[in-house]
């Protein structure tokens, strides 16, 4: 059996010494349901799932286990969909929601989640094994909303590393690698605020937070480079409690001897466990590298910057990546209050 990283071992403990309740939205799925049962009997969360009971119970009677402690949320006939159909139209009136039309949306699976999770019938939803990240995000953005202080939504993936990895790190927060496209200074500013509380909620430790170029201090000067350091800049302004440097080069940013040949005296340099990428192009592309040649366990994209935690999956999700969300998403509720 693989060994589980020490992070999500953590990550998993501190779920059960505190079980949120977690709302998975896609419970006519195998994976979802082995995940379900999984976080149950660890004792993880408080789970309940969305979907026909019919069909839910199936998936449960061929896994040969029953929903003993797991709540099942038909919207066609669940006693609380009269109350989630009122908030749609609530928060969606605006938009031209109608009764009649929130009555056919809310047999939506992702947005009854999203509803639980807004009401304060669930502390977090995770949803994407079936349904696209464009879907799940979406939901999460019209129904949870955007936290009040947070200057937009971005992703984050988790990158646990096995135990015999070369650079002695356990764990890095690599932002953002799945949602902002092309982030301007000030929307990248952001991101490294949010990336440094993840960092805080799900490693338990100081963020080091390197902003990250193709150049380092000054060794090349490009319309690129000034975005980065603009964008540290705006953080160093807002945010001067946190530890931050840039631009800095990958190698100068992990590896000790480059960061203290290529950024002498910088407090970051060689010990950064939040990178934070220029683009999408550089996150994506990054964390697959990382993930493929590195070895090491990517869990995400993760959401940060939403009201209220809702997480997505990739749609080659295994039942333990599932296991592994829930308790990031556990997390993300203690570090919001919920």
């Amino acid at each position: 059996m693989t060994e589980v990283p020490s992070v999500l071992r953590a990550l998993r403990e501190r779920a059960a010494s505190d079980p949120k309740r977690i709302v998975l939205s896609e419970g006519d799925d195998p994976r979802v349901i082995a995940a379900a049962i999984s976080a149950r009997d660890a004792g993880m969360a408080q789970i309940s799932v969305v979907g026909d009971t019919a069909r839910v119970m199936a998936v449960f009677n061929d896994h040969g286990d029953d929903a003993a402690g797991i709540t099942i949320h038909d919207p066609a006939t669940s006693p609380l969909t009269p109350e989630l159909q009122g908030k749609l139209v609530e928060l969606r009136g605006h938009k031209g929601m109608t009764e009649e039309r929130a009555a056919r949306d809310i047999q939506n699976r992702l947005i009854f989640a999203a509803l639980l999770v807004r009401t304060g019938h669930a502390d977090g939803t995770v949803g994407g094994a079936v349904e696209t990240t464009s879907a799940t995000v979406r939901a999460a953005l019209q129904i949870i909303g955007k936290h009040k202080d947070a200057a937009l939504v971005s992703s984050f993936f988790l990158m646990a590393f096995p135990s015999d990895h070369w650079s002695n790190a356990d764990a890095m927060i690599f932002s953002d690698c799945g949602l902002v496209i092309d982030p301007s200074a000030t929307e990248l500013s952001a991101i490294a605020e949010q990336a440094a509380a993840s960092c805080a909620a799900l490693m338990e430790r100081d963020p080091q937070i390197a902003m990250l170029s193709f150049s380092t201090k000054g060794s090349a000067s490009h319309p690129n480079v000034t975005k980065v350091t603009d964008a540290l800049a705006d953080l160093r302004a807002r945010r001067p409690d946190l530890s931050a440097d840039g631009e800095l080069q990958f190698d100068a940013a992990i590896v000790p001897s480059v960061g203290a040949k290529k950024a002498p005296g910088s407090s970051v340099a060689g010990q950064a466990n939040v990178l934070v990428f220029p683009n999408l192009d550089a996150g994506n592309i990054g964390y697959k590298i990382a993930q493929r040649l590195g070895g090491a366990e990517a869990i995400g994209p993760v959401l940060q910057g939403l009201a209220l935690p809702a997480n997505d999956l990739s749609r080659g999700c295994v039942a333990e990546d599932i296991v592994n969300i829930i308790a990031v998403t556990a997390a993300q509720s203690r570090a919001l209050g919920a």
